[in-house]
């Protein structure tokens, strides 16, 4: 049903995939690359070489997402917006769900919330993706935004998809 869509994407069941002894992880349906690719192919406006968000990672329920500092990202104060950080969230939940469940890119925002914590340096964003839950039609993750080489948190925030059902994945 997904693959007639997909037909680059080689889909790899993870269910009782082993763990990697390095990261502790598992491997996701799909690589960091091949989200990329299919972002980029899917939704260029979202990802692609002029993209500021660039995929460093990804596993079943995570990844990890670096936004690229951009002047254009700053508010009044020498501050990185909150729509960039919300952005940033939003973009990095649903990496995270195509990494766990394959190429469903109809799966689609039903809530966000979103805690500032402190002010960003005008520098890279990173966003660290762990998804709560991972159900058929729902997933709840939670986002930890981080300054690039800073060890505390600017931003906390939990994102729900819908998933939608199979036969309307297409």
């Amino acid at each position: 049903m997904i693959a007639p869509a997909f037909p680059a994407i080689s889909l790899r069941f993870t269910e009782n995939a082993p763990m990697d002894a390095r990261t502790e992880r598992r491997p996701g349906m799909l690589s960091a690359a091949e989200v990329a690719d299919l972002l980029t192919r899917e939704f260029s406006q979202m990802a692609g070489a002029d993209s500021p968000n660039v995929i460093e990672g990804a596993w079943h329920g995570g990844c990890r997402v670096r936004r690229r500092f951009s002047e254009r990202s700053l508010r009044p104060g020498g501050t990185i917006s909150g729509p960039t950080m919300m952005g940033l969230t939003d973009f990095s939940m649903y990496v995270a769900i195509l990494a766990s469940i394959g190429p469903v890119p109809l799966a689609v925002t039903t809530n966000l919330n979103i805690n500032f914590l402190r002010k960003p340096e005008p520098r890279d964003l990173i966003a660290e993706v762990k998804l709560i839950k991972l159900g058929k039609r729902l997933a709840v993750g939670e986002v930890e935004i981080y300054c690039d080489g800073d060890d505390e948190m600017v931003a906390h925030a939990t994102a729900t998809y819908s998933i939608p059902p199979p036969d309307k994945r297409k």
